[in-house]
């Protein structure tokens, strides 16, 4: 087996129920993460509790995308 290559180093603070805040590699501000719509419904989250934040899903779903 080879070496490893890369070690993200990234870290999560839960700021208030779904709301969290990622500290990102090459990033200069953090990026939060929430919820929104079929997805606070699925957890229960009422829309007026939190404003609507693109979840973590959202950001896997466009990482392979791209």
């Amino acid at each position: 087996m080879s070496d490893d290559v890369y070690t993200s180093n990234v870290r999560i603070e839960r700021i208030r129920g779904p709301i969290r805040r990622a500290f990102l590699p090459a990033e200069q501000e953090p990026v939060m993460f929430g919820v929104h719509s079929e997805i606070a419904a699925h957890y229960g989250v009422k829309p007026q509790d939190y404003p609507p934040t693109a979840t973590t899903l959202d950001y896997v779903v466009a990482a392979a995308g791209g």
